[in-house]
């Protein structure tokens, strides 16, 4: 099974984050620029939450909130659920699975290097068994 740097090291590098004191807005259009769901939120440079689209969703529009006043540091989810490059993809899996959460920011040596979501653990595991039933296939034609 693939682990977590396996997995990173496939998607482009950088990571977009938000601070703690952007307000929900800035992280929101944030989202939408670079098409992902959460972002990683710093204080300091250190990672201390995750906002997410249901974070906004929860904690701004149904409680009537506005979001160019509310800041990141209101809505975010702390402490932050995160792995270690090491991880295989399926103990992410079952992490986030049992978490009900859709993404996991990846710190090596207190330094945020990455976010992983379900979405790049499904394909990991569908390009995985891809692999195997072609290793397979030819293995029985001869």
């Amino acid at each position: 099974m693939r682990t977590v740097r396996q997995l990173l090291d496939g998607k482009p590098s950088g990571v977009h984050t938000v601070d703690t004191e952007d307000p929900v807005r800035t992280a929101i259009q944030m989202m939408a620029d670079h098409f992902v769901g959460a972002l990683p939120v710093l204080n300091g440079g250190r990672l201390v939450g995750i906002v997410s689209e249901r974070d906004y969703a929860r904690k701004v529009v149904l409680m009537g909130r506005n979001s160019a006043e509310t800041t990141v540091a209101t809505i975010m989810s702390s402490p932050v659920i995160q792995v270690d490059p090491k991880n295989s993809v399926n103990d992410c899996m079952m992490l986030m699975t049992d978490k009900r959460i859709r993404h996991l920011p990846v710190v090596e040596n207190d330094k945020l290097i990455g976010v992983i979501s379900i979405g790049d653990c499904v394909k990991a595991v569908i390009d995985e068994q891809r692999h195997e039933i072609d290793d397979l296939r030819r293995y029985i034609a001869g």
